[in-house]
C-alpha cells in the first residue's frame, strides 16, 4: 500500500492483536527515517493494539523518542549483537519494552541484515539477553524466510523451550 496507516487501519480492524513495523531504511541508516509515517500509523491505531517497531535503533535517544510518541515495544537486531552493552542499558532504562531481534543460519547468529554469519550460537546469546531483561525474542530463520516452506519448526521450539521469555517466530 501507499498508505502505511490506512493499512495498519485494516489490520486493526481485520482483528489484529498487535502491528509489527520495521523501518527498513532506518535499518540501513542506523537512524529512524520514517518518523512521520510511524506518527501517522499510530494516530490511525489510536492505541488499540500495541505497535513494535524494529530498524536503525542504536541510541537510547531512539528509543525514548519512539516510546514518547507512543510505540510499545522497539526491538534491537544487529546492535544487540555487535554491541550487547547497548542492549543491557536499553533494558535498563525502559524495562518491559526492549525486545530483540534475533536471525540465525544453521543455529548462528546473522546480523548486517543477513549478510553476515556469526560464531555466535542463537540459543546461547538469546539466554544471555534473556538474563539482560528483554521481554521478547523475535527469531527468524533466515535459512527458510522468504522460501515459501513456513517457519523452521524445530529449531524455533529449541529456542522457545531454552528461554522463560516468549520466542515470536518469524518468517
Amino acid at each position: 500500500s501507499d498508505n502505511p496507516a490506512a493499512m495498519a487501519k485494516h489490520w486493526l480492524d481485520s482483528g489484529a492483536r498487535r502491528l509489527h513495523l520495521v523501518d527498513l531504511n532506518g535499518a540501513f541508516a542506523g537512524k529512524p527515517k520514517n518518523l512521520d509515517a510511524i506518527r501517522e500509523i499510530l494516530s490511525a491505531i489510536n492505541g488499540e493494539i500495541p505497535v513494535q517497531l524494529g530498524g536503525g535503533i542504536r541510541s537510547l535517544e531512539t528509543i525514548e523518542q519512539y516510546l514518547d510518541i507512543g510505540l510499545s515495544y522497539v526491538i534491537i537486531g544487529t546492535a544487540a549483537v555487535k554491541t550487547p552493552g547497548f542492549l543491557h542499558e536499553a533494558c535498563d532504562a525502559f524495562p518491559g519494552q526492549v525486545i530483540v531481534g534475533l536471525d540465525a543460519k544453521d543455529g548462528k547468529v546473522a546480523i548486517d541484515g543477513w549478510a553476515k554469519v556469526t560464531q555466535h550460537d542463537v540459543v546461547e546469546m538469546a539466554k544471555r539477553f534473556q538474563d539482560y531483561g528483554v521481554m521478547s525474542v523475535i527469531y527468524t530463520d533466515i535459512g527458510r524466510d522468504g522460501m515459501m516452506n513456513g517457519i523452521n519448526i524445530e529449531a524455533t521450539v529449541k529456542l522457545a523451550q531454552a528461554l522463560t521469555i516468549p520466542v515470536i517466530a518469524s518468517g
